[in-house]
């Protein structure tokens, strides 16, 4: 009887792999496109954007139709060029602006004549002029868009606290975490005598990251802090603000460590130097790489199900998708509170006072 039972499972696992492997044989000439399809897909996920487009399909004509609104091109081209991005059509054609041409190549913005001609040097690199590019962008109006809810949010809480009252509606359940960032982040790196000047900064970009982390997550497809422009940008502030407002201690013990040899303070002068410049790099890197990985990590899996195409292959890649992406949730808020404790703990050391005997 145990034998018979065996041999049933074993006939079945071989009718299940000649399945696949029949489907998959069906698919061999069709995997390589799909493949690259997808991989396309994805770098243009991850790309910024002079649209901001939300989805788009190929119509019974062949032709894409992109479903999103057009953003505003601003260049400096012997003078200020301004023109809405429709008239690339998502790079498709040549933009005509006041007797000048300009192309949408590789989403940089080149000048070139009404035909669109495109020049490469001997490695095929675009030797085209490029003019200075301060065109609102797809994370440029995703930037713009988080800052204007912040300040809704933040002073209808604040009206709130100065009439004496408790915040309503969302404020309660933002309440609960400023207060968290205060006592849990702030005061036990900073001290509380000198952790009120940094709080501002601390709630902005704990909240700022979190809720772009998010909106990563959504089919809108923006991708503000994989840019590492972005993160460079944070970093800096952070950089900034603990240059800045360090007190004379924390230069003497980067400087002229007390208590160590001399030679000792000269070997060791430039690399404490050199690591109040690696702190930041860290931060933008760690924010950058994180959910970079992510999104590409969650998009490969999704695009497994289109190259298994079988129930088996496709339902396992959408449960493993739909599980990562109930993790990238928690890594929104994970990422957040990381640059929120290392910028906490390096504005305390930057003001904590050494008492050297």
């Amino acid at each position: 009887m145990q034998r018979k039972n065996s041999f049933k499972k074993i006939s079945l696992l071989l009718l299940l792999v000649s399945f696949m492997s029949f489907a998959n044989g069906d698919q061999k000439n069709e995997t390589g496109g799909i493949k690259q399809e997808i991989k396309e897909y994805i770098d243009h996920h991850l790309l910024d954007s002079y649209d901001f487009s939300l989805y788009s399909y190929t119509n019974e004509n062949g032709e894409h139709v992109y479903i999103g609104f057009p953003l505003p091109v601003i260049l400096w081209d012997n003078g200020l060029q301004v023109f809405s991005s429709s008239k690339f059509h998502h790079g498709e054609t040549v933009a005509e602006v006041n007797g000048n041409y300009y192309k949408l190549y590789h989403n940089k913005i080149y000048k070139t004549d009404a035909e669109g001609t495109i020049n490469y040097d001997a490695e095929h690199h675009p030797t085209n002029a490029k003019p200075l590019d301060f065109s609102i962008t797809k994370n440029v109006f995703t930037i713009f868009a988080v800052s204007v809810l912040m300040f809704f949010m933040f002073s209808r809480m604040a009206k709130k606290y100065k009439t004496g009252g408790m915040p309503k509606g969302f404020g309660r359940f933002l309440e609960p975490i400023i207060l968290y960032i205060r006592d849990d982040i702030a005061i036990p790196n900073i001290g509380k005598a000198k952790y009120k000047r940094y709080m501002p900064y601390l709630l902005t970009v704990f909240f700022f990251i979190w809720i772009i982390n998010l909106l990563g997550l959504t089919p809108l497809g923006v991708n503000v802090t994989n840019n590492i422009a972005v993160t460079l940008a944070l970093a800096l502030i952070t950089y900034v603000l603990t240059t800045f407002t360090a007190n004379k201690n924390y230069w003497k013990h980067i400087f002229w460590m007390p208590g160590v040899p001399v030679p000792m303070k000269i070997i060791l002068a430039p690399i404490e130097l050199l690591g109040t410049i690696i702190k930041p790099f860290s931060l933008l890197i760690r924010l950058y790489a994180n959910i970079t990985a992510g999104h590409i990590v969650l998009m490969s899996i999704i695009g497994l199900m289109f190259i298994f195409k079988n129930w088996l292959g496709s339902s396992l890649s959408f449960g493993l998708a739909f599980a990562l992406a109930l993790l990238e949730l928690l890594v929104a808020a994970l990422q957040a509170y990381i640059f929120t404790m290392l910028s906490a703990l390096y504005f305390g050391s930057a003001v904590e006072e050494h008492h050297d005997h």
